[in-house]
């Protein structure tokens, strides 16, 4: 579920600059989240799991935290029953979390199943961290454990999603320093782009800027 539900974003007036909506994007998994654990699916489907992609992992303490409060009070009289588990514990079990960029969230991590923690560098949307992904990601990893650290960062992911790509590369040639060794050729400066450019179409030349303001692509934006 990439950031959420996909249904809506939090927005808090159609006047605010879009910089609030990117702020609040996560509070959208947390709606996610909240409908998932509320809902049958997971305590019907045993075996079914949900990934919460780009959604971050700081806010999930506090909100399972809430929402076992709230069943512990409530659920005599909503009829939510979860046997003799708490819904914590099913999102642990079954819900597969993401983060970017979240040294809370890796500092709060004896709070999640480490085994459910993945980490991306969301190329190539603005908010990734790429070309410099790994320093970002060790800069709150540096003090984590290994094989933590290998969990997070691939062995999770492979697991999950039943990839293997040493299968076909060997390990030794996947690291960082390899990579970047084989693509030294490949020029990774950022480069900043204009609102003003242009682009070539089969009619001539169109404004990017136009483009992005035409009534057909906000609606996808």
């Amino acid at each position: 579920m990439h950031l959420g539900s996909s249904s809506q974003l939090v927005i808090t007036s159609v006047e605010a600059p879009i910089d609030v909506m990117i702020s609040l994007q996560p509070m959208n998994m947390v709606q996610a989240a909240a409908d998932l654990l509320w809902s049958p699916i997971l305590r019907k489907y045993k075996d079914l799991h949900f990934a919460l992609s780009e959604g971050g992992i700081g806010w999930i303490p506090y909100a399972l935290e809430r929402i076992d409060y709230v069943y512990q009070h409530h659920h005599k009289w909503t009829g939510q029953d979860f046997g003799d588990m708490l819904p914590s514990q099913v999102f642990k079990d079954r819900i597969i979390t993401c983060f970017i960029d979240d040294a809370f969230g890796v500092d709060s991590r004896k709070y999640l199943n480490i085994d459910n923690i993945t980490w991306e560098c969301d190329y190539p949307h603005s908010d990734s961290t790429w070309p410099t992904s790994p320093e970002a990601c060790m800069k709150y990893l540096a003090d984590v454990p290994d094989d933590e650290i290998n969990k997070i960062t691939h062995l999770n992911a492979m697991k999950h999603f039943s990839y293997d790509p040493f299968s076909v590369r060997p390990r030794e040639n996947c690291t960082v320093e390899a990579l970047r060794a084989e693509a030294s050729d490949v020029d990774t400066s950022l480069v900043s782009r204009s609102r003003g450019q242009t682009e070539q179409n089969d009619e001539g030349l169109v404004s990017i800027t136009s483009m992005m303001n035409s009534p057909l692509l906000k609606g996808d934006s």
